[in-house]
């Protein structure tokens, strides 16, 4: 999408530069959209299994069906639907499985820019301990030994992982021997 204004001669003026959004307008903002889209619903993992596979029916095979439901009254009275109906319902399906790419793609840019944010204060922080740490070698900066302990106490890297204690081998227990049958002489 393009930010440059068009001004009322046809001329482009210089573009203009998106303004950032803070995480909670965009949540308010993506609830007002989400009200705004007919149909929308979380269908149970079971009942969106249930139609996948009618709902992925081959376009082809719709359109052919469309055109037989406008040769047929006897096709069209059933379905209850006109073929022009129908192809304006798969044009409108269509145009939203693109709104619903797009909506894959902004979430998985949203993802990355907040991992890239996490890696950059995840650095910083890593960076402020090595520093700390060299510096709480010195007395006077003593006041930085609660902080080192704390984060070193919280720190997961450079932590060798403990191994869980192998439980001691248990005795194999002995085989029984079966248990006598009573034996009835035979009369």
């Amino acid at each position: 999408m393009s930010n440059n204004v068009v001004n009322g001669k046809g001329a482009v003026a210089a573009p203009t530069a998106p303004v950032p959004i803070s995480p909670d307008d965009l949540i308010s903002q993506l609830r007002v959209l989400r009200d705004q889209i007919p149909n929308y619903q979380h269908l149970p993992v079971l009942d969106a299994k249930s139609i996948r596979r009618v709902a992925h029916v081959d376009v082809d095979f719709m359109q052919a069906s469309f055109s037989a439901i406008g040769a047929s009254d006897l096709v069209q009275v059933p379905v209850q639907r006109t073929p022009e109906d129908l192809r304006q319902e798969l044009d409108v399906a269509g145009r939203w499985t693109q709104v619903a790419d797009e909506l894959r793609t902004m979430l998985e840019g949203v993802e990355g820019a907040n991992l890239d944010r996490r890696y950059r204060l995840g650095l910083v922080a890593l960076q402020a301990y090595t520093i700390s740490r060299a510096l709480v070698r010195k007395k006077e900066n003593s006041a930085l030994l609660p902080h080192v302990a704390e984060m070193k106490r919280l720190n997961k890297f450079g932590r060798k992982r403990k191994k869980a204690a192998a439980p001691a081998p248990q005795p194999s227990p002995t085989p029984e021997s079966p248990a006598p049958v009573p034996t009835t002489p035979h009369a």
